[in-house]
């Protein structure tokens, strides 16, 4: 499966976000509220109110943090990281097996995100299984850590058995919607990178370079 694992937040930043959600008891509300006619059918969990200023300030924030973040541009070239949201679920509560809508009124969904904010041992269950062509990854990350993955797979978040998952989620719309296409250029970028590390700016690697920003001007939308 095409996806990117990679620590988001530092601890300092994790606290201060999680502290943040813990405190604004008022505004979580249903998770069905914002799901599709199927999904709403297997979804049960909370989620923070979308309209709210708690809610608009830290998805603001966590947008600010992945649009600067340099893998992660690599891997997804966003050209919009929309419907942000923060959810949490206890005992019992999960989100059964499900793809996300193609488009939503935000945008066009790409690339899925889960950004763990709970420690995996302070809860039970709650992994996010994401099913590819003939099998089941499952992924409970430590806290801080993002999972990338495309929007194309059915997942679920598996039943909490004990403690409570709080998590940010959102999509990306990317430059180029293919997922090969984009494995491709990221691999080519990933290279030319380690290479210009390695031996500084060379006339070869300048070529490598114009060749990946034309191939993305192909690919492109």
């Amino acid at each position: 499966m095409q996806c990117l694992i990679h620590p988001l937040l530092d601890e300092n930043k994790l606290s201060a976000l999680r502290l943040a959600l813990l405190d604004d008891q008022a505004n979580w509300q249903d998770g069905r509220k914002t799901a599709g006619s199927q999904a709403a059918a297997v979804k049960n969990n909370l989620q923070l109110d979308r309209r709210s200023e708690l809610s608009q300030t830290k998805c603001s924030e966590v947008v600010d943090v992945l649009r600067s973040d340099l893998l992660i541009k690599s891997f997804s070239l966003p050209r919009k990281i929309h419907g942000v949201m923060f959810s949490r679920a206890g005992t019992g509560q999960g989100y059964g097996m499900h793809v996300d809508n193609a488009y939503m009124s935000t945008g066009r969904s790409d690339l899925s995100f889960t950004l763990f904010l709970t420690d995996p041992e302070s809860y039970g269950g709650g992994e996010l299984s994401v099913q590819s062509m003939q099998e089941v990854d499952q992924f409970k990350l430590p806290a801080g850590h993002i999972l990338i993955y495309p929007s194309t797979y059915l997942h679920a978040v598996e039943s909490v058995t004990y403690g409570e998952r709080m998590v940010c989620v959102g999509w990306i719309q990317s430059y180029v919607k293919n997922n090969e296409d984009r494995a491709i250029l990221f691999g080519i970028d990933a290279g030319a990178r380690g290479l210009l590390a390695q031996n500084g700016r060379t006339a070869e690697l300048d070529l490598i370079f114009q060749a990946y920003g034309n191939l993305l001007r192909r690919l492109g939308d």
